[in-house]
Formats: structure tokens, sequence, C-alpha cells
């Protein structure tokens, strides 16, 4: 028995040839026991549609500048959007909850509700299973307070709308117990968001920043981006005439104010910070800015520029200009200003590459740097060669690309930039470039791994056409109801007119593609047969929007019990053996009843897999119901980076 334990929880480690394949939305975590970095999961989807998941687990060593991957057959299912903090008691521990998968072809979503530790020496997972816990969720943020895990926000997208959350949980790991920290509702506390800044100090922890979408009465949902600040306050509360307090801690939101003449980043989203713990600063790169003009017109500004957030105190922004090098021999050669409305190279405006040191504020050197950096980065961003006066030392031009989400990790004084999202026109690249900057130095960028993405110069001309050709074909479809507008885009849909009792059918034809094309990622699991990969095939169907109105309301769906798949389509079945007989009354109301409780059969060994597959993902029968309560949508139609 020992020996088939051991065989199930075998780890293989391996050397790899650089950092992980493209993503978006993984984890990059400083090691609490060692010189490393541990990089988890992410997600990345190709040009021709596909989305693509992981659940893998990868260390560098900058000593060495290797990377290492470890795979074990207990760990968490592929995923992204998900929280990892780090603890140092046993030789260190990673803790992760939540996060999100979507099948290959985008057709089958679900949020994740479970809780892992993963062994830093040992390089084992465990899953850690407690009465109450958070919901499930994505984008969220914890951070690691003594031997307390403290998580906050994040959001959950049953499929008709985007849930921004704000509840504050509180894991004890000595305990191993979840609770809830309520506030009384006349206590000040930040608003729901996710994809924020969580940071922790000596006496609390900081929150900046984040994102999220307003849905006004009548209105389209609008994005929201935040620039906010607020501090956890906690305390320990001690023990009186030896018993122990009621409660070990006490928590309080503490909003911090800036005056507006303050220095800080221009407003944007998509810019966690990192913790530089030497200096108790949080480091902030990147972001992205939307400027939502219009229905059909979203401008989006990329950066590149890198600020530093002094969290004690009253806390205070401050600039992280890189510094040029000394000339040998004599005085630097002087530049010459460039003017803010001259043009770069290939006709490219500096803002439709996107800013990159936004500062709002300094004196005038630091404006003619940051005009210079505008050009540099949109050099940069079209790969085109520098202008002929440009000083090969000034470290400007080692400064990666703008980007938005990149996975950011500070190890001792040193600054870890991986990856990233930059969009043209209306292509979106996954970057995969590696970089390091000594925050103590902030001399220059040094890169480690090069980007394979090669970006269009004429992405926007594409869109241009593509946006013309789209108008050409509408005027001649005018009369054709296929079209579904989401988050402001106009996509043509084609709606499948099928029977009711074609369902089966359609079941079956996706059963054999999904089997084919998402065997990767569930041939490790040890439930993987017909009926896993039929359970998955019905999750993806069920969440397709072009079905017919009789197959929606004809077909269960996981969590809902015989009786309210009968209450929901009644009418339905009803209706349907009123044609097929000639009993009328309660007669015909017991065969309606029989084909229900037939069709209920018939699909109760699949409903029952969804809910496995539902239950591995940590959720409970409440929010199953909750899904099917929802029709189990699928995620809502925007942007999946902008949530």
């Amino acid at each position: 028995m020992r020996r088939e334990w051991e065989e199930a929880h075998k780890v293989t480690e391996e050397l790899v040839e650089g950092p992980p394949s493209r993503r978006a939305n993984a984890t990059l975590t400083p090691c609490p026991s060692g010189n490393y970095i541990w990089a988890i999961g992410g997600e990345f989807y190709s040009d021709d549609g596909k989305a693509y998941f992981y659940n893998d687990v990868f260390r560098y060593s900058p000593e060495k500048g290797e990377w290492r991957k470890f795979v074990s057959p207990t760990c968490p299912g592929p995923r992204s959007a998900h929280a990892v903090v780090a603890s140092p008691t046993g030789g260190g521990k990673l803790y992760l909850f939540g996060g999100e998968f979507s099948s290959l072809y985008q057709n089958s979503f679900h949020h994740y509700r479970d809780f892992w530790c993963f062994d830093i020496s040992t390089h084992t997972w465990d899953r850690i299973e407690t009465k109450t816990k958070p919901t499930a969720r994505s984008g969220h943020r914890m951070a690691m307070w003594k031997h307390y895990i403290v998580l906050f926000g994040g959001f959950y997208d049953p499929g008709l709308k985007t849930n921004y959350l704000s509840d504050l949980w509180l894991f004890d790991t000595q305990e191993y117990k979840w609770r809830q920290i309520e506030f009384k509702d006349a206590e000040r506390k930040p608003s729901p968001r996710s994809g924020f800044s969580f940071l922790p100090a000596a006496d609390g922890i900081l929150l900046h920043g984040g994102y999220c979408k307003e849905y006004p009465k009548g209105s389209r949902p609008i994005g929201v981006m935040l620039s906010d600040t607020w501090f956890l306050r906690i305390t320990t509360n001690e023990a009186k005439d030896g018993k122990p307090p009621a409660e070990p801690l006490t928590l309080k939101w503490e909003k911090r104010k800036r005056a507006s003449t303050a220095f800080a980043p221009s407003l944007r989203s998509g810019c966690t910070m990192a913790l530089w713990a030497a200096k108790n600063m949080g480091i902030l790169f990147g972001g992205v800015t939307d400027e939502d003009t219009s229905e059909e017109t979203l401008e989006s500004i990329f950066h590149n520029d890198l600020y530093g957030y002094q969290i004690t105190g009253n806390g205070r922004w401050v600039s992280m200009m890189l510094k040029r090098p000394k000339k040998q021999g004599g005085a630097a050669r002087k530049q010459k200003p460039m003017a803010a409305s001259s043009r770069v190279q290939g006709d490219i405006e500096e803002d439709e590459i996107g800013s990159d040191t936004e500062y709002g504020g300094g004196d005038e050197s630091s404006k003619e740097k940051t005009i210079a950096n505008k050009k540099l980065s949109a050099l940069k961003a079209t790969g085109k060669p520098t202008i002929d006066d440009t000083d090969p030392d000034d470290p400007e031009l080692t400064r990666p690309m703008p980007r938005y989400n990149a996975m950011l990790s500070v190890l001792r004084n040193t600054l870890y930039i991986y990856g990233g999202i930059f969009e043209r026109g209306a292509r979106e690249y996954t970057l995969d470039d590696f970089y390091a900057l000594q925050l103590d130095k902030l001399d220059r960028y040094a890169c480690l791994k090069r980007s394979d993405v090669e970006i269009a110069a004429d992405a926007d001309d594409e869109s241009s056409d593509e946006d013309e050709d789209e108008d050409e074909s509408d005027d001649e479809d005018e009369d054709d109801d296929d079209q579904t507008i989401v988050d402001g885009r106009v996509e043509n849909t084609q709606k499948l007119e099928k029977e009711a009792d074609g369902f089966e059918e359609i079941v079956e034809e996706v059963t054999v593609e999904m089997t084919q094309s998402e065997e990767v990622q569930y041939r490790k699991c040890s439930e993987f047969d017909g009926l896993r990969s039929k359970a998955t095939a019905f999750m993806g169907v069920a969440k397709d929007s072009t079905r017919s109105a009789e197959d929606v309301v004809s077909t269960p769906l996981p969590g809902e019990t015989l009786a309210k798949f009968y209450a929901r389509s009644r009418e339905y079945w009803i209706q349907k053996a009123y044609g097929s007989n000639n009993n009328r009354g309660k007669l015909l109301r017991r065969d309606g009843f029989a084909m229900a409780k037939e069709r209920y059969a018939a699909y109760k060994p699949i409903l029952k897999e969804v809910e496995c597959i539902l239950a591995e993902a940590g959720l409970d029968e409440e929010e199953m119901r909750k899904g099917a309560a929802a029709g189990l949508a699928g995620p809502s139609g925007q942007s999946r980076n902008r949530r």
C-alpha cells in the first residue's frame, strides 16, 4: 500500500530550456525558503480561437539562470487568474486558491473554489478541505500576514454578467480554518473589484487600484479603472486575565488620501504591484488605460513605465527612472529634446503604441526623458531601427515594450518581469519575454529571454479593412437576425435549428470532437473515460448560446432536480404530449411528466459526472444550483483580460 501511495505521489523534475511557454494570468512568486521564483498555471489563447490552460509548476534559479519543471500526479487542475501566496514555515509552502478554466474551444467554462498547498521541500501538492471557505472566483488576491492568509475580492462570472466581490477572508495556517471577516454597513471599505494590488506590511495589508464593470440600467456595461488606495490595519488582541480573546485579530479598513497634485501613475488597470520587501515598497510596471469612447470604439494606451510605492506612513509614490551611465573621459553627449508632436519613424504616432512614463509631474528634464521614452517604446513595438542620434548607452533602449497583465516578482533586490499582453488593432499578443532589473541600481533592464512574438506593423490597417468588409456584409444581410452584440462588438453567429429530440446527436457529435482535441488535458485524470468525455461535451453544448429555445427548455441542468426540471419545462412537455395522443386533463399532464422523467433519466449519468467535475473545481451544491438557475450561459461577453 505504501508503494502504491508513493507511486501516486511521485514527482518528476526536469531541466527545461527556458521560461514557460507563452501564457498570461499565471502567478510568479518569490520562494520563501531559497533564492528561486515559482511560476504556476496560466492561459494562452491562440490566433485560431483555441484556449490552452496550464497547471504546470516551474522554478527559476537566478544564480544558475535555469528553469526546472515539476510534474506531480496529484496537483490542481489547469487554471488561470488564480492567487498564490508564500509562507516560510515548514521548509516553505505555496498556497493556491481559485482561478478559472475554459475548454479548448471555449464552450465549457467554470471558476474554481479549491484550496491547495505546495510543499517546496518535497515538491508535492496537498488539497486542503475545509467545511467553510470562500466562494468560487478569479482575479482575487491573497497576502500573508504572520501565519494568516488574507484573501480579498475577485469576480465570479455565471454567464449573465460578471459579479465583482468585496468579501474578506482569513485562513489560519495553524488551525487550518477559513473565516469571513464581516464589517458593519457604516464602516468604510473598498468597493468590489478584481486585478488589484495586495501587499503585506508589518501592521497590515495595502490594497491599490483594480478593475470592475458597472451595469447601468438600460445601458451597456462600462469598464471602471480604480486608483484608490486602502490599508487594512490588523492588530493582535492580547489575552486578559489569562483568558484568550474572543477574536484573535481586529481588522479595520483605512482609506489613504492623496492630494490631487501629488505624484502618481496615470489611471490604468492590469498593473498589479510586486513587493520589494527590503525597502517595504510596492513595484508597479506597465498597465493599460482604456478610453471607452463609444459603443463600438475602445481606444487603449499601453504603458511600460516603472513606479514605486512606499507603504509606510501615509504612503507615497516615487519615480523609478533608469540612471544614465557616467561617460568616461568627458561629459555626456547632450541630446536634443524631441517635440511631443513629432511622429515616430514609420509614421506611427506615440499614442497609437502607448505611453510608457505618464508622470504628470517633475522637472523639464524628466519630461524630455518621458517624450524620448515614448518614442523608443514605439520603435520597440514596431521592431524598426531607432533614429541615428540615439545614444547606444541610453538605458531606455533596454526597457521592455508596453504591456499589461505582466507577471512581476521581486527576489531580494531584483525585479523580474515575464510576459504580459499587448494589443494592436483587433489583435491580441501574448508575450513570452523575460527581463530582470536591479532595483538598487536602476541602471538597465537585462533581457534574459527575448520574445519570439512578431507584432505586425500593419495590424491597424488590417483591422480597418476587416471592419469595412464587415460593414459591406452587414449592408447585404440587413434582414438577417443572426447577430450578437458582445461588449460593443458585433459578431455574426450561426443559429442551430434543431429539434428538441436531436439534442443527443449534438452531444454525441461534440463528444467525438472534444475527446480528440482535449485528451491531453484529461489524460492524467483517473476518471477519464467515455462518461467523463460526454460530461465535458455536455457542458460545452449546454453553454452554446446559439441553441434553440426548445433545446434549452427540454434539457436538464447540473444541480437541477427532476421536480425543478419539470417545473421549468412543464408547458413544453404538455404541448409535446398533446400532439402525441388524445389524452386530456390530468392524463395529459401525467403523460407530459412521464416524458420529462424519461428525458431526465437519460441525462442523469451525464449530469452526475458534470457535478463531479464541478465538485473537483470546489463548487458546492448551492453554487451548482445557482449555475443551473443561470442556465449555464457561460462567461459573459466581455474581454477576459478586462475583468
